[in-house]
């Protein structure tokens, strides 16, 4: 009765996390989100209305009656009033009054809409950042960030009757006409990583509201953040075969009039030239304005569950078809980049577990490349693999898939970042990151046989798989592995019941099974060990009695890897904690322990949510900042120092070098104090 309750319990834990998964991301807003609405009363019955301060202005001009009976004859004598006496008074009510006149012919249908929001935009620009105003423009002063607002909201209104016009697209241009002139807008990408053929079309990230994630990721400034929908290319060159199909990603615009000239500003005629500059955010935070540099505006986190929100991208789909039919899922394995490729960055590749898929990182992702220093250095990558089958058989695939990509990258190795690499494995994914890791030698062979290896009777491709199994070298680009919530010592969850369910609903290659069944026929009397062999299942190969994790985890990492685990406990009075040993409700605290971490701490947490919770989630963060802090600090002698070698080697020469830490580490306690940070003992 225990093991159907804890397997039920098991099956509710992972059910949940996909229930969570497979919510809404995104919803539409029934309105754009304006940051205009209170000040200028967009939404009241009496509205839409000027500030008071620009209704007190028209008075002391004796213009208030032109506001109500002829908008256009105000606007020419507002813009006749700013060349004879410029202001950022004169210059501030002509931008509010030029958006409020866009608002009411938008309501009318009438299309000179645009080009009251483009004198809206020009007049907000000048408010800000016109030279004249250096001395008496005052950043306390509530126009100021009103002039913002409208900036950014007029812009924003212009460009959607722009995409209207199919011209909001790199390389076109537009001409607005502006407070009595012409201006020619240009739209360029301004930002490395993504080039104008990426740009498929462009949503809006106001009229959007994130409901999956749990943090929200904005900063404040100018410009329009905008979801941009990444067209796929036929080309195989580059980091074009690890994107995903409909990436979305963010961006903003920026409107940045290039000849401002003291003509223009006096009214003069002529045409104004501007270009829409295009940002990417996660590159570019900032910009330099005649002069001085000014904070972007950005939504990080709208553009990320845009994309989620994808039925191609339903995590309850993916994780079901990796566990069930590993078959099916091997064609969508592999690494997958969200992000443009940036060589100088080092990559952080995410490994889920068991009946997952990378949406569940996205809570992590989410929040890590919201800090700017994190963003700057890292870039994320997720791997996705079919997890119905044996670990092992996944660690071999992924060293592949990480060789591939590195080859396809960076042949010559002329990216040192690539070769600083940080893995994070969530449950069984942190076993496939360890097994990255470590040289095996013969130890992994020495469980199944006695027998040399050379003297295995079997098909080249069989001997091939084998040995990428039993014998493991390292990864001499991986630098650090954190494991969380991860079974070392097997999960009580891989029991006889699960086992045997796993066996009747997981459907593995014909093929498979059939090499496997030749090769024992083959080889009488060679394997003293078959049941390593016999394992078909990933439930099956997590199994506390399994005759390989007792020696996966008494394996060193290689000298130059780290180990940090993050490990999930529950309260003992929760519905969990009744039905499972002390730990996270799937893995106890004996099993998820790791002698081998330079860190570990414990979490309050689940097994399903434990890589979401805030508190791991700022572990992996100061794990990804201590990182940096030794790579600043290490000549570049020892960073190139496994690259100017063949890979052998490297491996050769590093078992042959003292640990980095050969301190004992002290034995976490089984009943260790959450938050406590395990390091190695002083003596």
């Amino acid at each position: 009765m225990r093991v159907v309750c804890l397997v039920t319990l098991g099956l509710l834990v992972a059910a949940s996390s996909l229930a969570c998964s497979s919510s809404r991301w995104v919803q539409m807003r029934q309105q754009p989100n304006n940051p205009l609405s209170e000040r200028l009363q967009l939404l009241a019955r009496g509205g839409p209305k000027p500030t008071a301060r620009t209704l007190q202005l028209l008075r002391r001009q004796d213009l208030n009656s032109d506001f109500e009976s002829n908008p256009r004859a105000l606007m020419a004598k507002l813009h006749e009033l700013a060349s004879r006496e410029p202001s950022p008074e004169h210059t501030y009510a002509m931008a509010e009054l030029a958006y409020l006149g866009g608002k009411k012919m938008e309501s009318q249908g009438d299309s000179t809409a645009l080009d009251l929001y483009g004198a809206a935009v020009t007049n907000a620009y000048m408010y800000l950042f016109d030279s004249r105003f250096d001395r008496i423009r005052n950043p306390y002063d509530p126009q100021y960030r009103g002039a913002s607002e409208i900036y950014n909201t007029a812009l924003e209104s212009a460009l959607r009757h722009v995409r209207k016009k199919g011209v909001l697209r790199p390389g076109c241009t537009h001409t607005i006409r502006s407070a009595g002139q012409d201006m020619d807008v240009t739209v360029e990408v301004r930002s490395p990583g993504w080039k104008a053929e990426d740009f498929d079309r462009f949503e809006f990230a106001s009229d959007y509201q994130a409901s999956g994630l749990n943090n929200e990721h904005r900063s404040y400034g100018l410009g329009v953040p905008l979801i941009a929908i990444r067209k796929s290319h036929e080309s195989t060159a580059g980091a074009e075969p690890y994107y995903p199909p409909s990436l979305s990603f963010p961006v903003t615009a920026f409107l940045r009039i290039t000849n401002m000239s003291r003509d223009q500003q006096a009214g003069r005629t002529g045409r104004m030239q501007a270009v829409l500059e295009l940002y990417d955010p996660l590159v570019t935070s900032d910009v330099q304005v005649v002069g001085r540099w000014v904070p972007l505006q950005t939504d990080l986190t709208t553009p990320l569950a845009y994309f989620l929100n994808q039925p191609q991208f339903d995590d309850t789909n993916l994780s079901t078809l990796g566990l069930l039919r590993p078959d099916k899922a091997a064609g969508l394995r592999g690494l997958y980049m969200l992000e443009p490729f940036q060589a100088h960055k080092i990559p952080v590749i995410m490994v889920h577990g068991l009946w997952s898929s990378p949406v569940t990182w996205m809570q992590m992702y989410n929040d890590l490349r919201a800090d700017p220093e994190i963003r700057r250095d890292y870039q994320f990558w997720f791997y996705l693999y079919p997890t119905g089958q044996p670990f092992w058989v996944s660690a071999r695939e992924m060293r592949t898939d990480i060789a591939q990509m590195r080859n396809h990258l960076d042949p010559m190795l002329h990216y040192t970042a690539l070769s600083q690499s940080v893995l994070i494995g969530h449950s069984m994914g942190g076993l496939i990151s360890r097994l990255q890791t470590i040289d095996s030698g013969s130890e992994f062979w020495k469980i199944v046989s006695d027998q040399p290896f050379e003297q295995l009777k079997a098909e080249p491709e069989v001997r091939n798989v084998l040995a990428g199994l039993f014998f493991v070298k390292p990864d001499v680009s991986v630098r650090r592995v954190i494991t969380i919530g991860t079974p070392h010592g097997g999960s009580h969850f891989a029991n006889n019941v699960t086992r045997w369910f796993g066996n009747k609903l997981i459907s593995l290659p014909g093929q498979f099974l059939a090499r496997r069944q030749r090769l024992l026929r083959d080889n009488p009397g060679f394997f003293h060990e078959t049941e390593l062999l016999s394992v078909n299942t990933s439930i099956d190969s997590l199994s506390p009695n399994s005759k390989l994790l007792p020696v996966l985890r008494k394996q060193p990492p290689a000298p130059w890897i780290q180990y940090h685990n993050i490990i999930g406990h529950v309260r003992r009075n929760s519905v969990l904690a009744r039905f499972s040993k002390a730990g996270d409700g799937v893995v106890s605290l004996a099993s998820a322990n790791l002698d081998s971490a330079k860190s570990q701490i414990v979490v309050e947490a689940d097994h399903s949510t434990i890589h979401q919770q805030p508190r791991a989630i700022l572990e992996v963060r100061r794990i990804l900042f201590e990182h940096l802090h030794v790579l600043r600090n290490q000549s570049p002698e020892t960073i190139y120092d496994d690259l100017v070698q063949p890979v052998g080697a490297a491996q050769n020469e590093a078992a042959n070098r003292p640990p980095t830490d050969s301190r004992p580490h002290r034995q976490m306690p089984l009943d260790a104090p959450l938050g406590v940070r395990y390091l190695p003992s002083a003596n």
